[in-house]
This record gives C-alpha cells, sequence and structure tokens, in this order.
C-alpha cells in the first residue's frame, strides 16, 4: 500500500483521534488528515463510510461533550435516518476518529483498533500519549 492510502476522519481536539495519527505516522503512512468539524459531513459521504464499516448511524453517535442527549437523539425510538440529518447539520455528533484504509473502515476506539487496517506497525516500544503501551519492544501488540 503506498504510503498515502490512509485518510483519517480527525478531530485535534480528541485524545483517541490524536493517538490514531501517531500510530499511522509512526508505522511510516502519510495519512489524510480530514478535520470534519471544518469540513463537515456530506449525506453520501456518512452513508458510504458507515457502510464500509458496518455501522448505523446510532453506532457512531457521539454521546459525550455533544449536543445528542438536547437534540433528543439518544432516544431508542429516534430513526437512523433522523439521527444521520442532525449529524450532517452537527458534525460534533459523530464519534472519531473513522480511518479508511485499503483493509478497510473503522471507527477506532480504542486507538490501538487502527493497527486491524494497517499492513504495518510502529516499531516497538510504542505507547499512547498517555503512556499506555499498544505495541511491546518485540513489536507485537499489547492486549
Amino acid at each position: 500500500m503506498p504510503v498515502t492510502d490512509v485518510v483519517i476522519h480527525h478531530n485535534p481536539d480528541c485524545g483517541t483521534s490524536r493517538n490514531v495519527v501517531r500510530i499511522v505516522e509512526a508505522a511510516g503512512y502519510r495519512p489524510v488528515i480530514v478535520e470534519y468539524l471544518k469540513t463537515g459531513w456530506t449525506k453520501p459521504q456518512l452513508l458510504a463510510l458507515l457502510a464500509d464499516a458496518g455501522l448505523t448511524p446510532r453506532d457512531v453517535l457521539r454521546l459525550k461533550k455533544s449536543p445528542a442527549e438536547e437534540l433528543g437523539l439518544t432516544d431508542p425510538s429516534v430513526a437512523d435516518e433522523d439521527i444521520l440529518e442532525a449529524m450532517i447539520a452537527h458534525p460534533i455528533l459523530v464519534e472519531r476518529p473513522i480511518v479508511v484504509t485499503a483493509k478497510g473502515t473503522a471507527l477506532c476506539r480504542p486507538s490501538e483498533t487502527v493497527l486491524d487496517l494497517l499492513d504495518r506497525w510502529p516499531p516497538g516500544p510504542f505507547a499512547k500519549e498517555d503512556g499506555e503501551l499498544v505495541i511491546d519492544a518485540d513489536g507485537k501488540r499489547v492486549g
């Protein structure tokens, strides 16, 4: 895979999202970073990402530090279509980061989930910004 074939839908204020970027870059990739809070979402784009990841709008609905509850979106009776429309109007409602590679698309929470999408990993040992080890000194995944 060419080194640029990683797209990260990223929120720089999110530690998990920052960790994913660090892991991908440490593995030698130059990811395309999409700051979705600035660019927003289109309905076809979001539908394609969700379909590729096998997720529903409710699966990626951000509950913490978002207006999901105030907008009434946490009620189980709210239709996916309504959640999707709210996500387009309020990009913060989408959980992050969503990563796309040749291996697939995934919501990478926890951040080490991104390793499943990469052909190569960072050299070990490698830790998250909080110090939690992700890859040990032998290059093996921890946990």
